[in-house]
């Protein structure tokens, strides 16, 4: 009987952490492996600490370079749909800035569209590479 409570248990804990997943599509962690970015962002509740800039406190999220310190803050993120959001961006630097809007296509894939504003850069072997337009993203 102790068993069967425990199994019951953890099938309700584990049906509750996959429906969370569903009722939160804008919160999570995206890659790209062509550009070696991904985007980590919580748009539904109180943001994230940014590594290195803690002092700025929550933000809604931020796009990074793997193995590199250069970030693109999210500074604002507004959900306008079951599938979209936009969002506002600015580099660590506080030099460059720009609105886009993320996407969602499937359970895995979405979609960030560059807006009004400065391109998306990242640092590429000491080079500034541009992002394109559109960029498609998977959930990790």
């Amino acid at each position: 009987m102790k068993r069967i409570l425990t199994i019951a248990a953890l099938a309700l804990m584990a049906a509750s952490a996959i429906a969370q997943s569903d009722a939160e599509p804008f919160k999570g962690n995206l890659s790209n492996d062509e550009y070696k970015i991904y985007i980590n962002f919580d748009f539904h509740g109180s943001g994230i600490n940014v590594p290195g800039h803690e002092i700025l406190g929550q933000l809604p999220g931020y796009l990074a370079k793997q193995r590199n310190s250069f970030y693109w803050l999210i500074t604002s993120a507004k959900i306008v749909g079951k599938d979209k959001a936009e969002i506002e961006l600015i580099n660590d630097y506080g030099s460059e800035d720009l609105t886009a809007t993320l996407t969602i296509k499937d359970d895995s894939t979405y979609v960030l569209t560059q807006g009004d504003g400065s391109a998306l850069k990242v640092p590429n072997d000491g080079k500034w590479q541009k992002l394109p337009q559109k960029l498609v993203l998977k959930k990790k």
